[in-house]
């Protein structure tokens, strides 16, 4: 969900990766329904590994729910962030949705953070 709306709320300043510890390498129906909702759609997206993005490569990583850990590479100087986003799957769709809005309103708020640079 955040990778979606990362990419189309950030109108291309930004680029987003989703990826978990434990990936399905697909994306729930429910997923598909409550973003579609929205007008976020997962076009070319699946559930990825940590293994198959570059984290260190990355300015800002996010730690989405409760207990989850990800393993960052030593040496690891951007930001860390912790959003507790309860995980909806295999729960009922209301349960989706709460997912979704509570990662649309971080996603939101952490867009209006980043500073992208300027042309000269």
């Amino acid at each position: 969900m955040a990778e979606a709306m990362a990419k189309k709320l950030g109108k291309g300043k930004v680029r987003a990766w989703s990826a978990g510890l434990f990936p399905l390498g697909w994306i729930a129906s429910g997923t598909h329904i409550v973003m579609e909702e929205n007008a976020f759609f997962l076009d070319g997206q699946w559930s990825k590994s940590l293994k198959d993005v570059k984290i260190e490569q990355m300015d800002i990583v996010v730690e989405m729910g409760h207990e989850v850990f990800c393993p960052l590479p030593e040496g690891f100087k951007a930001r860390l962030i912790e959003w507790e986003i309860p995980d909806p799957y295999g729960a009922a769709l209301d349960d989706y949705r709460k997912a979704r809005d509570l990662i649309e309103e971080h996603v939101t708020r952490l867009l209006a953070e980043i500073k992208t640079p300027t042309s000269p």
